[in-house]
């Protein structure tokens, strides 16, 4: 079966890969000039890789572990010391951390935090874990019915004081959401503790060894083609032409450079775009339909991303690190975390910048500005002198991931729309993870099961079990 896909990022393509070996053949159309979405990444002038985003790798990932496993590129992950890492704004230049021992979930981070005196007291100690029992004891079903509260109302209820609040949940909640506690839903940190606590290595971080666009989109990407798929770049989808029954006729892809339109037909189609590029593109004669007037309560989070070189090292720390700063989310030095940016001499710090709403209709100089402020708070010895900027990009992404705010599960679809022939896939659509990498490979999974058990059932020739070519995997040995 033909299966035109709209949107190469990673939901597009894992969709691709995992339909190819199903025995489809998948046709990704990407709108821009690079495959990857929102881990895109372009060189500049220098021959520098600009990024949209600063893109850890978790050990409870494992759809991207499985995927990337099957492409037999799972040395490009680079694992780190199992710690989190957080800056001590009242002490500049001070690092805490949660050193997790290599002992069985969750008793390995209930000792990080036992063993971590920097940021919690003992009652804070105990709270935090009193607090936690609800949702790991009670599992998913309790997690998904805090969606009514925020992450703050949902801590206030437990008891846990607005100190751990502060010192911990602002941090992870900017960290996984880009929002703060008091507007992120308390489904979506729970869920992520969920995965942290149960498994042994969920916490544990790793680093790409290189740009996303070529160290994992373009192995994906040859796959597809090896196995008879098509992928296109430049390729923007113009419009969703409909059959008089409603269902998808053709694609339109809109020319480049005076080249004319073109038309795309296939047996089945996927929208693999953002939930606001989605709603762009929905055809009138749908939005009525409840499925798609549900995507009127998604929307995307404003995402700002800022690397800064320097003309000598700043750290020599080989982590991601939370920042607890009013400006900064997560930021890391890219010259040590990543083989491909390696410098023994410079810094490259990669910092991502959240909440972002009130800054992403400023210049690039006065985010560049802010964030070299808020360094200074962090790296008092060295910033504003004696190291020296070199250059720095800003990547603004207005609409990135959904919203996660309470309320929004219910607005969630599912990959199969009510559109015979037509789904829907992307970290937006419903599945158990968070907007996220691993959310975004989990539902093209999903997605490409979804029609390849449409197409079976039409042609009454479904596999006995068509779940066990979509198996998951967690590679806790490449963890270990």
């Amino acid at each position: 079966m033909r299966v035109a896909i709209a949107g190469g990022g990673l939901a597009g393509l894992s969709c691709a890969k995992y339909l190819a070996d199903l025995g489809h053949t998948p046709i990704v159309l990407e709108r821009s000039e690079v495959l990857g979405g929102l881990v895109a990444a372009w060189k500049d002038q220098d021959g520098d890789w600009i990024e949209t985003g600063l893109h850890a790798f978790f050990g409870a990932y494992p759809n991207m572990l499985q995927l990337m496993a099957e492409l037999g590129i799972s040395d490009r992950l680079q694992w780190k010391q199992h710690t989190l890492i957080f800056n001590q704004p009242e002490k500049p230049g001070t690092l805490s951390r949660f050193d997790v021992p290599d002992i069985p979930a969750p008793f390995n981070v209930i000792v990080s935090i036992l063993r971590n005196n920097d940021m919690l007291t003992w009652n804070q100690k105990i709270r935090f874990a009193i607090g936690l029992l609800p949702a790991i004891v009670r599992g998913q079903k309790y997690v998904e019915e805090m969606d009514k509260y925020t992450l703050s109302e949902w801590l206030r209820l437990q008891g846990i004081d607005e100190q751990v609040n502060t010192d911990i949940f602002i941090a992870a909640s900017k960290a996984l959401t880009f929002i703060d506690p008091d507007e992120v839903s308390a489904t979506i940190t729970l869920t992520a503790l969920n995965k942290f606590l149960r498994e042994r290595y969920g916490s544990k971080i790793a680093f790409l060894d290189g740009a996303p666009p070529e160290r994992l989109c373009q192995p994906i990407a040859d796959y597809v083609t090896a196995r008879g798929g098509e992928i296109e770049v430049n390729a923007p989808l113009k419009q969703i032409v409909l059959n008089p029954d409603g269902t998808v006729n053709r694609l339109i892809v809109r020319g480049n450079d005076g080249s004319p339109d073109r038309d795309i037909t296939a047996d089945a189609y996927v929208s693999a775009m953002s939930v606001d590029a989605l709603k762009l593109m929905l055809p009138e004669a749908w939005k009525d339909r409840a499925y798609f007037k549900k995507l009127e309560g998604l929307e995307g989070v404003p995402v700002i991303n800022v690397q800064i070189w320097f003309d000598r090292k700043l750290t020599d720390i080989d982590q991601l690190l939370f920042s607890r700063s009013p400006l900064l989310s997560v930021y890391a030095d890219m010259s040590n975390t990543c083989r491909a940016y390696a410098d023994p001499d410079k810094s490259m710090l990669e910092l991502v910048l959240a909440p972002a709403a009130d800054w992403i209709g400023k210049s690039d100089e006065s985010i560049v500005e802010a964030t070299i402020e808020e360094l200074a708070k962090l790296f008092p010895d060295q910033i504003p002198s004696p190291a020296k900027v070199l250059k720095a990009k800003v990547v603004k992404t207005p609409r990135s991931v959904y919203k996660a705010i309470p309320g929004r599960q219910q607005y969630r679809p599912d990959q199969t729309s009510p559109i015979a022939n037509f789904f829907l896939s992307g970290s937006y659509t419903m599945q158990e993870y968070l907007g996220s990498m691993e959310g975004a490979i989990l539902s093209g999974k999903l997605t490409a099961q979804a029609v390849h058990n449409s197409s079976a059932l039409s042609n009454n020739n479904a596999s006995p079990n068509p779940n066990q070519n979509l198996g998951q995997t967690t590679a806790a040995k490449a963890l270990a």
